[in-house]
């Protein structure tokens, strides 16, 4: 398989809910008008503590300082696994779940943490750049690695880069086990044709910058989490766009516009994090995507400021419960 290193130097930021309106007319920019701003990679997803905004360099430009803006202080380079024609082992998984294994859990042994991105094209893997000499000496007997250089892939290797292997050893940290949530919502995973952007404009605007949280029960105060979650996200990458959301805000948007995969398949969230997970940490991704792998049950993924999501579909969600409590017990009675 291929390994792309994508020629995009990606900013993670994170603006507050109440600071949002500070930030619309640039959110706006980049969202509806991609012939004023030279920004290729941009996305926005949007949880109940605040919004996570990824993006490149010229898009970064649009966002100014303020203290509703948080900004993590690293670059990070986002990676795209290629197979050859369709060499998947197994056709049914898709998402995350086929990089698990050959990716993300030899990162995490490498004590390299990893800001996931899945879309409805495909997954991103985001490193930080000043990991990237442990990454393609990790991955390199696994993967053809390139890197996108003005257009064109170019062959990297490891001496190419400095190298960086002693970070590890050989002890393993064992990972914390987080604590999840699994929501009521059932969520699909979309995509758009850009040029009938124009159209749902209003019903966007209005989702992501209006919408109140989901209905919930004044009556169950206490578990409402349990419930529904906010969560809405899209992404414009190179041109594609993506979209994730619940069958609540699914139900705004005209139904001739926005197309799914085939089967129409629902989704379920396990959300992962009892508090904010930090950029620092590895093997948050691992611990979700690879049990599922190991089941080989499909996943969407997608990391924000202060936690992590995965997208399964939902009858599958009773087994992977059952999974991730008996991850829970192993490594010590809770």
């Amino acid at each position: 398989m291929d390994l792309h290193i994508l020629d995009h130097r990606l900013r993670v930021t994170s603006i507050s809910k109440n600071g949002l309106v500070n930030f619309t007319h640039p959110l706006i920019k980049l969202i509806f008008l991609r012939n004023r701003t030279r920004c290729k990679f941009f996305s926005l997803t949007e949880t109940p503590e605040n919004y996570t905004v990824v993006l490149d360099e010229e898009g970064f430009k649009e966002l100014q300082p303020s203290e509703h803006l948080q900004v993590e202080s690293s670059i990070w380079l986002p990676l795209n696994v290629v197979s050859n024609g369709n060499a998947s082992s197994s056709s049914q998984a898709v998402g995350v779940t086929k990089i698990a294994k050959s990716v993300i859990a030899p990162l995490a042994q490498q004590h390299v943490s990893v800001f996931m991105l899945s879309t409805y094209q495909t997954d991103f893997i985001l490193v930080k750049e000043k990991d990237l000499s442990v990454v393609i000496s990790t991955l390199e007997e696994e993967f053809n690695i390139y890197k996108e250089v003005g257009g064109e892939s170019v062959p990297v290797h490891c001496q190419d880069v400095s190298s960086g292997l002693q970070k590890n050893g050989k002890e393993a940290i064992h990972p914390t086990v987080h604590p999840v949530l699994i929501p009521q919502n059932q969520f699909c995973v979309m995509s758009l044709d850009p040029d009938t952007l124009p159209s749902i404009a209003t019903t966007l605007i209005d989702v992501l910058f209006y919408s109140s949280s989901p209905k919930e029960d004044t009556q169950s105060s206490p578990n409402q989490d349990l419930d529904c979650i906010k969560f809405f996200s899209f992404s414009l990458i190179d041109g594609y766009i993506s979209l994730v959301m619940d069958t609540e805000a699914q139900r705004q948007f005209p139904a001739d516009l926005l197309f799914t995969s085939s089967s129409g398949e629902l989704w379920r969230m396990v959300r992962i994090g009892g508090q904010p997970l930090g950029f620092d940490e590895c093997g948050i991704v691992a611990q979700i995507s690879q049990p599922l792998a190991d089941s080989d049950i499909s996943a969407y993924y997608i990391s924000t400021f202060s936690f992590d999501h995965a997208l399964v579909p939902e009858e599958d969600i009773v087994s992977v419960t059952d999974m991730l409590q008996h991850q829970r017990k192993e490594p010590a009675t809770s």
